[in-house]
């Protein structure tokens, strides 16, 4: 749970691609550790797509569509990492009186 709010961001999305939010204080709970088994896959699957990235943006002979799915996948990636570090940050105890950033 956030200090915020009591709510978990979980790392997919709802109907209409609207965030899901987890509301409970059981970090051991099913659901709470199946949203944590799915930000590590999807932190694993940035880290392989890094790599990937890496290989086709030094290969010389690279294509247009190549690259365009490359950029739409890192997309992808970029958004699911985002998530997970909003939702990790999210539930770290802050000092009071300390802004997040600044604890």
């Amino acid at each position: 749970m956030t200090p915020n709010n009591g709510l978990r961001l979980l790392p997919w999305s709802g109907p209409d691609n609207k965030p899901c939010y987890l509301s409970t204080g059981d970090t051991a709970g099913y659901l709470s550790r199946l949203a944590d088994h799915a930000e590590g896959m999807q932190l694993e699957l940035g880290t392989e797509l890094l790599d990937h990235a890496l290989e086709v943006l030094t290969a010389a002979d690279s294509d247009p569509e190549e690259l365009r799915l490359l950029a739409t996948d890192l997309t992808a990636a970029l958004r699911d990492t985002l998530r997970v570090a909003a939702s990790r940050g999210d539930r770290l105890i802050h000092p009071e009186g300390l802004p997040a950033h600044l604890s």
